[in-house]
């Protein structure tokens, strides 16, 4: 059934300018539709998310942002994103329509390709890629179904030698990677492909996808994945435990440059595979001159699937023992040499071949002269032959490699300054904590100093980021499993103190650190942790306006012991003013409870009123805050005694009683 008579967007215009005319392919995030920018009148592709996706907010705002990236990537290798928008809340890609198929197609039909064939593919995926490591970007999902094999400029797509690669979806399995969520938890990578370190650490980088690229060239070698299994997960983990075998082992006869160059780019430690595509490029470029000039010299393997026999292949005349030298053939009009693309091609030598001489059977007197001169010229040819495959040979082998420069310890800037001095380019990997190095100066490089490498190559940086130390968390409110694990993750040592109770914080939650958050500590220090161990068992009674002797018989029922303080009150002495912990509070046996006791109101000095009028010494006690009592048989008389004496203390309101006479 054609799925596209079902497909409502056929035939509709998007924001006005792009007029869908058939759907292209339909992946696992998005629909690709072949459509026609009516403002311009050239084909494009279009690729709109699908509506499931629109949802995912971090999703969408980053497909936007690496769109914008990409766009900003020019590169002939590259397919390019021409805009980008919303058609009913879809964000969507408007790119370059490439006329062609993709490499999985390719594969499908021709099984797998021949060593020269498959190397001027990945010269141009590796050329696209180069261009996205030096602007910072990571494909993270480099595979056959990504790679377009265009229209050759001679037409046609078998004419795979000189046929236009292009690579696409730079970028954007980064976003899917960073917002979507498998529940199986599957890489987002395509697992036939994926590199180890995504599959351990979920960590990617330019090493990552010369990784890929190898997976890739081995199988346009062998015409299969090194790995297979039902569980993708199994696959996955194969790369991680499996060294990808030799593609000579699956296919007899292959040249064992082929097999170094893969297992170079598929080393599972990232540190020992090129630093970038860049790097990976030169090398493919060194092996693909070393083969083209093997096989013009030589040999003819066994044909391969798909391609048909070729008349101007050269018979091998080397002993059978050698077969495993031998190159499978390449036509003659389709030498590397000849039909490279114009950023990998080196200079030509030589001129154009004119045509052979048709002999008559008038001219048979001429015959001795046209050999001389075929023998001259072959000899000739041979000399020249030779010098430039020496020449070629030294420049290989000698001339085109110098020693690293030394950079390390040297700041950033510096060692940028003495790199581009040496003719080298720079790429900065992960930094990585140093005790001796100071933060932002390179504290290791790939290839080392004096390492032989490629004059013009990328040298790999590893920036310092200081001394190791990391801020103590806060804690507070975690269970102890997971304040230990967080602890642990920043390489602190987790110590559980004595713990306490607590009215607020249940029991087996953090209550305290010892250092406090955000104290910064090296690895291996110890963070002690004070853990609640929930409400105590006795409940403090309410003991304010007690006397102090009932209070203390109250804390003694109890277990608890009264810790007084004596304050200054207008509330009776011995009365309980205050307490601590307050009422209610959950505290242990033989825990101290602070009392604030009152010593009662201050006290006055009784006034001498004796031998004054009654009236009058009444008047004076009582302006002293004291009460007077009038006794005698003269209310009206004279103070012949009081009682209190003069300049007794007494407190506040207290009664003197007067004898008047």
């Amino acid at each position: 059934m054609d799925t596209t008579v079902a497909d409502t967007l056929i035939g509709t215009t998007i924001d006005g300018r792009y007029r869908i005319t058939g759907r292209v392919a339909r992946g696992g995030m998005a629909t690709v539709y072949r459509a026609t920018d009516e403002r311009l009148g050239r084909p494009v592709a279009l690729k709109i998310i699908h509506p499931s996706q629109a949802t995912n907010v971090h999703f969408v705002d980053r497909f936007t942002d690496e769109a914008k990236t990409i766009a900003r990537l020019t590169h002939p290798n590259v397919v390019a994103v021409y805009d980008q928008g919303r058609h009913e809340g879809l964000p969507y890609l408007v790119m370059e329509f490439v006329q062609g198929r993709t490499l999985r197609d390719l594969l499908a039909q021709r099984t797998r390709l021949t060593p020269v064939e498959a190397l001027a593919i990945l010269e141009q995926m590796l050329a696209a890629i180069a261009a996205a490591h030096r602007a910072g970007l990571v494909h993270r999902d480099v595979k056959p179904e990504n790679v377009l094999v265009a229209e050759a400029p001679s037409g046609g797509t078998n004419d795979l030698v000189d046929a236009v690669v292009k690579v696409a979806d730079f970028g954007l399995a980064r976003a899917i990677e960073a917002s979507t969520v498998d529940e199986s938890g599957q890489l987002m990578a395509t697992v036939a492909y994926v590199a180890p370190e995504l599959v351990q650490a979920g960590q990617a980088d330019a090493r990552t996808d010369v990784y890929s690229a190898g997976i890739v060239l081995f199988e346009m070698l062998t015409g299969r994945v090194p790995y297979d299994a039902a569980d993708p997960v199994e696959v996955a983990w194969k790369h991680v435990d499996n060294d990808v075998p030799a593609p000579s082992a699956l296919v007899p006869g292959l040249p064992r440059a082929l097999d170094g160059l893969v297992a170079r780019a598929t080393r599972r430690n990232p540190g020992e595979r090129p630093t970038d595509a860049g790097r990976l490029l030169t090398e493919v470029q060194a092996v693909r001159d070393t083969l083209g000039t093997a096989d013009a010299a030589t040999a003819l393997l066994s044909p391969v699937p798909g391609r048909p026999a070729d008349a101007t292949t050269i018979v091998p005349t080397v002993p059978a023992a050698d077969a495993t030298a031998l190159v499978p053939p390449v036509p003659a009009a389709h030498h590397p040499g000849g039909h490279r693309p114009s950023w990998a091609r080196l200079p030509e030598h030589g001129g154009a071949r004119s045509a052979p001489h048709r002999r008559g059977a008038a001219e048979p007197h001429r015959e001795g002269l046209f050999a001389d001169r075929r023998r001259a010229s072959l000899i000739s040819l041979i000399a020249v032959t030779v010098l430039v495959v020496l020449g070629s040979t030294w420049w290989l082998a000698v001339g085109r490699y110098t020693d690293a420069p030394s950079l390390l310890t040297l700041p950033k800037a510096a060692a940028e300054e003495a790199a581009a001095k040496a003719g080298f380019g720079v790429f900065y990997g992960d930094g990585r904590y140093s005790d001796t190095v100071a933060k932002d100066s390179v504290v290791s490089q790939n290839p080392g100093p004096g390492e032989r490498v490629v004059k013009g190559e990328t040298l790999t940086l590893i920036l310092s980021l200081g001394p190791e130390v990391h801020a103590v968390p806060d804690l507070s409110g975690q269970e102890a499993a997971s304040a230990k694990g967080s602890l642990e993750e920043l390489g602190l040592k987790y110590r559980e103190g004595k713990g306490q109770y607590s009215d607020t914080v249940p029991e087996g939650v953090v209550i305290s650190l010892s250092p406090r958050a955000g104290t910064e500590l090296k690895p291996g220090e110890t963070v002690t942790v004070v853990l609640s161990k929930g409400r105590a068992p006795i409940t403090v009674p309410n003991l304010v306006g007690m006397n102090i002797n009932e209070a203390r018989g109250k804390l003694q029922e109890l277990g608890l012991t009264a810790l007084e303080r004596s304050k200054d009150s207008d509330q009776p002495a011995d009365q309980v003013l205050a307490q601590t912990p307050k009422p209610g509070t959950g505290v242990e046996k033989n825990a101290e409870i602070t009392l604030d006791v009152s010593k009662g109101p201050p006290l006055v000095t009784v006034p001498d009123v004796g031998r004054q009028p009654c009236q009058q010494a009444k008047a004076t006690l009582e302006g002293a805050g004291l009460v007077a009592q009038i006794g005698g048989l003269n209310p009206n008389g004279t103070v012949f005694a009081q009682n209190p004496g003069p300049n007794q203390q007494v407190a506040p309101q207290s009664p003197v009683q007067l004898q008047c006479f």
